[in-house]
Order: structure tokens, then C-alpha cells, then sequence
């Protein structure tokens, strides 16, 4: 019982539920945009009276099939993904390079087997290829 107690009262399970709630009533908000603004958008841009896509299906054998309302969910969807991608996903992967540039580099490459090892290594972890320094090299 104290685990789950210390698992509840840690950070990271508040911020998912923040994120959850945030989430669920971000994507109301953008199925709202379809139902409300783009839909109508659609339907001034094609000549049509403000074409209701939820309402657009077919029957086969006696089985409908909403494919409007599949494209309502469909452009949704691409809303959120193009949001997402735009106001997170592009703005934490420069800051996330703006840390990576600052950063002093702890490792290098292996010649022979192009492994990461540590800038001090003398030989290699994994082929044991011996790596002598640049310093120590003979001159030519």
C-alpha cells in the first residue's frame, strides 16, 4: 500500500491527469472548429448549402456505413496532429538542440567500429582496437 501511495504523490501522475483533462477538452474544441467553422467553410467553398459530412453514409445489406462521419474524425485528427506538431513537437526539438550545441562532447567515434567511447579511452570497449592519441601519434 505505500508504494501506491508514493506513486500517486509523485509529480508525474498529476501532470498526466492535467494533460488528460487538457487534452480531452482540446479535442472538443477542435471538433467544434470542424462541426462549426470548417465544415460551413467547405460547403461556401463547393456551392453547397453548409454540407453536414456526419450525415453522409451508405447502406449495404441493410449495414450502414458513415464515411461522413468518419471524415469529420478524420479532419479532426489532422487539426490536433498539425497543433501538436506545430506548438510542441517543433519548439521542444530547437530547445532541446539549443542544449545539445551548448553541451561539451564526453564521447567520440571508434575508427574501426564507429562506436560511441569516452574521449579518454585508450582503447576501444567494444572491438579493443587500442586508440592512440592525436599527441602521441608518430609524425609522417
Amino acid at each position: 500500500m505505500g508504494g501506491f501511495k508514493q506513486f500517486l504523490l509523485r509529480g508525474n501522475i498529476v501532470e498526466l491527469a492535467v494533460a488528460v483533462i487538457v487534452g480531452a477538452t482540446f479535442s472538443g474544441l477542435v471538433q467544434a472548429l470542424v462541426a462549426d467553422l470548417i465544415t460551413p467553410l467547405i460547403g461556401a467553398v463547393t456551392g453547397g448549402k453548409n454540407p453536414d459530412f456526419a450525415q453522409y453514409s451508405f447502406t449495404i445489406n441493410g449495414s450502414e456505413f458513415k464515411y461522413g462521419d468518419f471524415l469529420n474524425h478524420l479532419i479532426s485528427f489532422v487539426i490536433i496532429a498539425a497543433v501538436v506538431y506545430w506548438l510542441v513537437v517543433t519548439p521542444m526539438t530547437k530547445l532541446i538542440s539549443l542544449f545539445e550545441r551548448d553541451r561539451a562532447a564526453t564521447t567520440k567515434q571508434c575508427p574501426e567500429c564507429l562506436s560511441d567511447i569516452p574521449i579518454e579511452a585508450r582503447r576501444c570497449a567494444h572491438c579493443t582496437v587500442e586508440l592512440v592519441p592525436e599527441a602521441e601519434k608518430p609524425q609522417v
